[in-house]
């Protein structure tokens, strides 16, 4: 009788993901109402710019884009910004500038950019996963002009927005999951959005190798090997 063979081991690719950024996609609770609310109340904010700030993953972005969407804003890196370039981005009346505190960041640039939005009555929206005070800014004008700015602060997410997250983040991929997936997952990972979308890629990437769905035994495993228990 001859041996069956053993079957295949499927291959992980890095094929995109569908992350929506609309604002029916966006997931609201306790941790990011107050920061929405403040997207949402645009144009009538109290100043021409204002800080959306919170750690990696927790949605920045994604609210950036809602907002970009409804004021028409353009949407750069703070690490393509210049001096030469301020005069092209304030024409189109409002900016996103992302990740203010990656380190390479043109403070004169900034500044100037301020300065010129607010002379045309446009918007600026400023993304950082910290304060002002920690992105390690020379410039003190510039410093203490975003100490005084409007901010919007994302929280780490409760048990809620996390378990919404969790099914969100699975539905993004294509994956179904049952509920008990989703409790084991919100009662031993790290709870932060970064780890919830660190750990849906890895069970994603385990049920592809394996052949398998997303069961409690893969989501042990995922665990453990992404947050391991500290001995004792």
């Amino acid at each position: 009788m001859s041996e069956v063979p053993p079957r295949p081991r499927q291959l992980a690719f890095d094929l995109p993901v569908d992350s929506r950024h609309g604002v029916e996609d966006f997931l609201v609770g306790a941790s990011n109402e107050a920061a929405y609310g403040l997207i949402e109340r645009w144009p009538a904010w109290p100043e021409a710019w204002l800080r959306l700030t919170g750690p990696e993953g927790a949605g920045k972005t994604h609210l950036a884009a809602i907002w970009a969407r409804a004021a028409h804003a353009w949407t750069i890196p703070a690490s393509e910004l210049s001096e030469a370039q301020v005069p092209h981005l304030v024409s189109g009346g409002a900016l996103v500038v992302e990740d203010c505190d990656a380190g390479t960041l043109d403070e004169r640039a900034l500044f100037h950019l301020m300065n010129a939005m607010k002379a045309r009555g446009g918007f600026l929206l400023l993304t950082a996963r910290s304060a002002p005070d920690l992105w390690g800014l020379s410039v003190p004008d510039l410093l203490s002009r975003l100490r005084l700015a409007p901010a919007a602060t994302i929280e780490p997410p409760d048990d809620g927005l996390l378990r919404a997250l969790l099914v969100k983040l699975f539905i993004d991929r294509q994956l179904v999951v049952d509920i008990a997936v989703i409790d084991a997952l919100a009662m031993r990972m790290e709870r932060s959005f970064a780890a919830a979308r660190q750990v849906v890629d890895r069970l994603d990437r385990l049920a592809l190798e394996r052949g398998r769905r997303v069961t409690r035994p893969l989501v042990q495993e995922a665990l453990a090997e992404l947050f391991p228990e500290e001995p004792g």
